[in-house]
Order: C-alpha cells, then structure tokens, then sequence
C-alpha cells in the first residue's frame, strides 16, 4: 500500500508512549498546532511535523488534508461482549420496576437468558449480528476492539464464540483481541455442582483453547452469586499455566476479595469496579494492572460510579471502555462513555483522551504499537469534526468523528 501523508492538522492531540499512564501523567498529552504526519508503506508512523506541508513525489505518498481539524489515536474499546445471541429487551421493564441484576440472574434471566440464545445461534447469525455491530463501532472512531467470549458456558458454544471473533478479525479492518470469559456464570446444568464447571472448564476446555490460539486472555467474573474470590484465583491460574493472561470482571457489586488478586496475580487489567475498595486500589497499583471503567454501564443500571480519581492519585491508570453487552449495557457509543466519563468520574478531557488510547491499549497489551501517535506506532487515527479537544466530550451523544483511519489507510468517512 501507498505511504500516507496527513496534513493541515488543526490540532494533534495524543498520550505519549509505549506503557500505560497514571497519575498526573495520564492528563499529560502532547498538542501540535498545524501538524503533519507521515507514514510507511506497512501504516507505521515515521515523523511528525509541523508547519507547511513537506514536499513529496508526485504519487509517493496517498496525500490527505486534515482541512485543519483535531486528529487524535484511533478509540479503543477494551471491553466488549461483541458476540452473543438475542437481547434481553424484556428485562428492561424489570429494571425500571425495581429488579437488581442479581435477582434477574438467580431468576434464569441475565447472563443466562443470553446463553441460551447463543446457544440456540449458528455461527453465521453470530458473526452476522456482531458485524453490525462492528460497522457501527467504526463509525465511532473505533480501531480495536476486546471482545469475549462467555455466553455459551459450555465447550461447543464458547468454541464457537471464539472462533467467530477469529473469522471477523481476519475479514474486518477493525482489529478484534480476544478473551476467554467460560467463568461468566455458572451454567444451569451445574447449578447443584459448580466445582465439575470449574474443573473443566480448567482441565479441560482452557487447554483446548489455547492449544487452537483462540484466546489472549482469560476473564472471570468475581461477584457475589458468580464466581469467589477463591475460585477466580483458580481459574486465571489455570488461564496463566496455558498461556492466557488475567483479566477479572470485579467489585461491579459487591466488592468480595476479587480486585485484590490483581497483585498476585499480575493481571493485566480488572473491569468494572464500581465499589472498589482501597485495598483493590493498593493492589491495582502493585501490581501494574490497569483500571477499565466501564461509565455506561454505571448509567445504565443506576448504578453508582467507580472511584476514578482515587485511581488515578494512588497510581493506577485508568481506561475507559464501553462494555457493550446485551443487558447491562446495549450500547457501543464509546464517545458517550467518554462524556459520561467526564461528567461522572470528574476526570478531564485529556485524561480521558489517554484513558480511550493509550491506556486502553495497554489494557489489551497492545501499547508498544497502538494508542498513540508518534514514530514508530500504527498509524490508527481519528480526524473529527472540529479543532478542539474538549470539544468531543461536551457534545454529549453526538458522533463528531469525520474519517477513521486503521494502519495508514481510511476505513470510515462519516
């Protein structure tokens, strides 16, 4: 492919560096007025500019003009559901009059009401639904994407979950990390005999899955009513003995020991963290782990909001993420989570810039080469819909990204 050559640049706005931020340093972003950029032909960026446009060969370089507007990292969403079968439309009603998503849960809704369905779902229909789904993200400025497993509960069905996240990677110019989230809930089936679901999903199906390399990482969701403490500590160990990196779901309602494992356990992030506590925090910040918040969610189930700016002052660097889903959070507009993120953990503009960037992409392992824009990183960008950074946030609910731009080559005119 040609090299890109992006110019008249308003603004250019991104985090710096190959490692997540924290503390003061994740408001800490570099702005060049006028700027330029150019890549190579594999859509990694070689130099950075500013000022008049640099002479190049006529036909050297797919020229583009930024017509002098803010161009920042293209967005990433570091935790998704992306692939399930059916919604969950009806439990909305139950919500609304009271309904906890425990009481759904125990009652055979929630998690269990969407097994079901992508049980009952054909790859196609899964991979059919998650394309929608994918389009809709990139008209965001989305250009990679988590997505996990988790709503099949059984070997066939998380398989063929995986899989379908394999097959959209490869036909997709959005990029898909994939995780292995078989400890989502237990399975009805094992409702009398919880320790035979742990045993295979350890000794069994996760060795399966890693020999096929069909996951980078393996989730739990450590809640009251799902998985302890204890159990999730078995699983991700599990996960590490075969090469998948931990990532735990925890601290989304009650706050039951599961954050603290991150230390132990060097988990590349935890998720969610509604109700942390100090001893979660502490631990996040020993053992390197990145806070991924998840505001929709916290909207969408009234629920109260993760302790973003204690996160952030012990040393924790926080990313923010949609949690796409289809019961706890419906929704995929990551520039709306940017602005409720704004509004609710009271961080600013440029902490949440590196929150969907660059500390995004360390959530995933993924920060040597994404989540900023300098030498050497994948030319993912976002050209928006104006020249000014505080200005994406503030618009709440509108989408102001104009061309999104994955490894040097534009995917996305809106």
């Amino acid at each position: 492919m040609k090299p890109l050559l992006l110019h008249n640049i308003g603004l250019l706005a991104t985090p710096q560096g190959f490692a997540a931020r924290c503390g003061s340093a994740q408001g800490e972003i570099l702005k060049v007025k006028n700027a330029w950029l150019k890549t190579d032909d594999r859509g990694v960026i070689t130099e950075i500019g500013q000022g008049d446009c640099p002479e190049v060969q006529p036909g050297e370089y797919y020229v583009l003009d930024a017509d002098g507007r803010l161009v920042t990292p293209g967005l990433i969403d570091a935790h998704t559901h992306l692939i399930f079968g059916g919604w969950r439309q009806n439990e909305f009603g139950l919500k609304l009059h009271g309904a906890t998503y425990l009481e759904i849960l125990a009652a055979g809704g929630g998690i269990l009401s969407t097994v079901r369905s992508t049980r009952a779902a054909s790859a196609e229909e899964l991979k059919e639904q998650a394309s929608g789904a994918l389009h809709e993200m990139i008209t965001y400025g989305v250009t990679t994407c988590e997505a996990k497993s988790g709503y099949g509960l059984d070997r066939e069905t998380e398989l063929k979950q995986l899989r379908v996240i394999r097959e959209l990677n490869r036909e997709w110019p959005i990029e898909l990390v994939p995780t292995y989230l078989g400890a989502h809930a237990v399975p009805e089936e094992f409702k009398e005999d919880r320790n035979a679901y742990i045993r295979l999903l350890t000794e069994v199906w996760l060795p399966e899955i890693a020999r096929e390399g069909l996951a980078e990482f393996c989730d739990v969701f450590c809640e009251k009513g799902v998985f302890t403490a204890e159990e999730s500590r078995r699983i991700l160990e599990a996960g590490l003995a075969n090469g998948l990196l931990p990532k735990i779901h925890a601290d989304e309602i009650e706050a039951i020991g599961g954050t603290e494992l991150t230390a132990d356990l060097k988990a590349v992030s935890a998720e969610h963290l509604i109700v942390c506590q100090d001893s979660g925090i502490e631990a996040m910040a020993k053992g390197g782990t990145v806070a991924c918040l998840l505001p929709m969610t916290s909207f969408y189930l009234g629920a109260t909001y993760a302790p973003a700016r204690k996160m952030i002052d012990a040393g924790v660097p926080v990313a923010v993420a949609s949690d796409f889903n289809p019961g706890s959070c419906p929704g995929l507009n990551l520039q709306l989570a940017m602005t409720v993120a704004c509004l609710k953990y009271r961080l600013t503009p440029e902490e949440i810039l590196t929150a969907v960037t660059l500390n995004a992409a360390a959530a995933i392992r993924r920060a040597d080469r994404l989540g900023s824009i300098e030498p050497g990183k994948q030319a993912d960008l976002v050209i928006w819909k104006t020249d000014d950074l505080d200005y994406i946030p503030y618009r709440l609910g509108s989408n102001l990204a104009k061309v999104v731009i994955k490894k040097g080559e534009i995917i996305r005119v809106n």
